[in-house]
């Protein structure tokens, strides 16, 4: 299979790309504004797919097949302050895609990376599929409009399509340093006091992205086999924490006195997020396998051995 992945050196994109390359047969072409060493089943493109003309150049010169579009600005807080860019970068990216497998070959399966965050606040009972998209915040708004003008594209073009609304990911390799979890762990390396810049009340759903990267391998295969033009799954786990819990649970592992302080800067956050993910058991005969605890102890060990080099960044 000729792969194509975008957010290639993100947490979760890094982590497909290792579970892909397990399969010899397969080639996987890296959409990247950097570029870096290639060997024989490792491509690496320097390339911006908010460029409609260089996504169309580069599933035809390579002849896609798969494409894994997780490439995106993520971080809640800058597209708070740069809602723009970020609406560009998450809703353009993605119809830059659909528009050209439309043009170069419908074949194509894509397979987008949505968010439990494009459902908006959730019931107690959590979001399933079938419940209204209903983002508020620039983020969420970008997820919500990208995962609709997919259904849109499938629906209307006849187009293969995959949607996984996915939550919240952790693992290793994640170099986003302000996120909940790496922030935490490097707050005890450096000895610092962790703030936290929300309520340290929200509930969100968390999962180790081992678990999210056979869910996307899963995926790809049912589609291929599927006659289904629109498949949409959630992806989530039982672990649903506050920020203080998880944080608590870090600092444990740690073996360390938690040393938290709030300072609430946001008032625009989701209150309560879960996951039904029932679908995917039944459908895709998948489930996740990783505890808080084990996959916050391979997290943690990943952090201590590249604190030195993560530091420099």
């Amino acid at each position: 299979m000729r792969i194509l992945v975008t957010g290639g050196n993100g947490l979760l994109g890094s982590n497909l790309i290792n579970f892909l390359l397990k399969d010899k047969k397969n080639t996987v072409f890296v959409l990247d504004k950097n570029q870096r060493k290639n060997n024989k089943n490792l491509i690496f493109l320097r390339k911006n797919f908010t460029d409609f003309n260089q996504v169309k150049l580069v599933l035809k010169k390579y002849k896609i097949k798969v494409i894994f579009h997780l490439g995106a600005q993520t971080q809640v807080l800058k597209a708070l302050q740069n809602p723009y860019d970020t609406l560009i970068t998450n809703v353009v990216g993605t119809l830059n895609f659909l528009e050209a497998i439309r043009i170069v070959n419908k074949q194509i399966l894509f397979i987008y990376s949505s968010s439990d965050k494009a459902y908006g606040e959730a019931a107690k009972l959590g979001y399933k599929e079938n419940t209204v998209l209903g983002g508020t915040f620039p983020y969420d708004v970008s997820k919500s409009s990208s995962d609709l003008i997919c259904q849109s594209y499938s629906k209307t073009y006849n187009l293969k399509v995959g949607i996984i609304r996915c939550a919240n990911i952790f693992g290793p390799n994640d170099k986003n340093l302000k996120r909940i979890i790496p922030e935490t762990i490097f707050s005890i390396l450096k000895k610092k006091k962790l703030i936290i810049r929300s309520s340290g009340k929200t509930i969100t759903n968390y999962i180790f992205v081992d678990d999210v990267c056979n869910a996307y391998i899963k995926l790809m295969h049912f589609m291929k086999k599927s006659n289904s033009i629109c498949n949409i799954f959630n992806i989530g786990s039982n672990i649903t924490l506050n920020p203080i819990q998880l944080a608590n649970i870090i600092y444990k592992i740690c073996n360390t006195k938690p040393n938290i302080e709030i300072k609430n800067n946001s008032k625009q956050e989701i209150n309560f997020q879960k996951l039904n993910y029932k679908k995917a058991i039944s459908k895709l005969k998948w489930k996740p396998k990783t505890t808080v605890k084990k996959g916050l102890e391979v997290t943690v060990n990943w952090y201590k051995d590249n604190f030195n080099k993560l530091s420099k960044n």
